[in-house]
């Protein structure tokens, strides 16, 4: 598997920003659970980021890796932020994606401006001092403090999680 590269895009943003932040460097991993168990962390440490739709316009969503998106929850929090009455929320398929934000298939970060769009956290995030963020890379991630996180992409703070449960890989069944 050849490792792909952090991108350069996203180290110009962050040191330009100022942000004390530290670049994780670890196996290809796709999911948000693949870095918790690669990284030895809790999954409320990881952070999960989606790309939703909410009719027209598109936003980063970001959850600890140990919940699941509540769509009603999120529609609310959009349209009070918006003034707009939400009607659908979904997550577009990843040729929209990668269209819409001119990214490879997956490799999405968790930083919005990056993309201009705008980005909403679930709220318990907020009580996590440092967290581990999706880089636009499968072999890196970026840790830093969640309040320097939510500061610097102007967040959306909201509650839409909803606990998952989590089934450990390992349990085989014969």
């Amino acid at each position: 598997m050849k490792k792909t590269k952090l991108p350069s895009k996203l180290v110009k943003y962050l040191e330009k920003a100022g942000v004390k932040h530290e670049i994780l460097e670890h196996k290809t991993v796709y999911t948000a659970i693949d870095v918790a168990n690669t990284m030895k962390k809790k999954m409320n440490e990881i952070v999960k980021s989606l790309l939703i739709k909410a009719d027209k316009d598109y936003y980063l969503v970001l959850l600890p890796a140990d919940q699941n998106l509540n769509f009603e929850k999120l529609k609310k929090v959009i349209s009070k932020v918006t003034d707009k009455q939400i009607k659908t929320i979904k997550i577009p398929g990843e040729k929209i994606m990668q269209n819409a934000l001119k990214i490879k298939a997956g490799a999405l970060s968790a930083f919005g401006n990056l993309h201009k769009i705008s980005v909403v956290v679930e709220k318990k995030l907020e009580k996590i001092k440092k967290a581990i963020f999706s880089s636009g890379s499968f072999n890196h991630s970026v840790e830093m403090a969640m309040k320097d996180f939510i500061k610097l992409e102007n967040a959306i703070l909201g509650n839409f999680g909803i606990k998952k449960k989590v089934h450990p890989v390992n349990k085989v069944k014969k």
